[in-house]
C-alpha cells in the first residue's frame, strides 16, 4: 500500500474543504489510514484555501512535503500554477476551467495571466494535466458548486478505488436534497477524465 498525497487548492467558495473531507473518507473507507489538513485563512473573502489529504498504511503527518504531491487538484486555473511546486516531478494536475480574479487584479495592480502561461507553468512541472469543464459541468446541471464533484469525479479515474465507495461518502457528506445531483456531477466528472 503506497502512500498517495493530494493537495485541493481554490478560492474561497469552491467547495475545497468539502472535496477534500470526502477524500480523506475515500481514504479510510478504502482501508487506507489517511489524515487531512486545512488552511482557509480569508476564504470567507475570496482567498486561497488549501488542503492537504494523505493516505497510507500509516500516516504520521497531515502535510505532505513541498515537491511529494501525487494530485494537485486546483478548482481555480490561477492556483494551479500557484501551488505547482509542491507537486512531485511527473504527479498529475486536475484543474477546473475556472478563473477568478485575485484582489491585485480586481484592484488593478496586477494582470490576470493568459491561460497559455499560466499551463506552460504547470506543464513545466508535469506532462499529466488534466483540464476539466467543471464548472460548465456543474451549470449545465443546475448549480455551479458542483464543479468539486466533477474534479472528484474526474480524480476517481486514476485511484485504485471502486465509483460505489466515492458515491456512498459523497451522499453521506452533502445535505440530502443535493444528495442526486452531486451524484450526477461526480459520474460526469468520471466521463470527463
Amino acid at each position: 500500500m503506497n502512500d498517495i498525497n493530494f493537495l485541493f487548492v481554490g478560492v474561497g467558495g469552491q467547495g475545497i474543504l468539502t472535496a477534500s473531507d470526502i477524500a480523506a473518507e475515500v481514504g479510510l473507507q478504502a482501508g487506507y489510514d489517511a489524515k487531512k489538513s486545512e488552511v482557509h485563512g480569508f476564504s470567507q473573502r475570496g482567498g486561497v484555501v488549501e488542503s492537504h489529504v494523505r493516505w497510507g498504511k500509516t500516516v504520521a503527518a497531515p502535510l505532505a512535503e513541498k515537491g511529494t504531491v501525487d494530485y494537485l487538484i486546483a478548482t481555480e486555473v490561477l492556483e494551479a500554477a500557484r501551488w505547482i511546486a509542491w507537486l512531485r516531478p511527473g504527479g498529475t494536475v486536475f484543474i477546473n476551467r475556472q478563473r477568478i480574479a485575485p484582489m491585485s487584479v480586481t484592484v488593478g495592480d496586477a494582470v490576470y495571466p493568459p491561460e497559455e502561461e499560466i499551463l506552460a507553468a504547470v506543464r513545466a512541472r508535469t506532462d499529466d494535466v488534466n483540464l476539466v469543464a467543471g464548472l460548465a459541468t456543474a451549470e449545465q446541471l443546475g448549480n455551479p458548486r458542483l464543479a468539486n464533484t466533477v474534479l472528484l469525479g474526474a480524480l476517481s479515474t486514476r485511484l485504485d478505488v471502486e465509483p460505489e465507495i466515492w458515491l456512498a461518502v459523497i451522499s453521506r457528506r452533502v445535505p440530502p436534497k443535493y444528495v442526486e445531483l452531486n451524484r450526477q456531477a461526480f459520474q460526469e466528472g468520471r466521463s470527463l477524465a
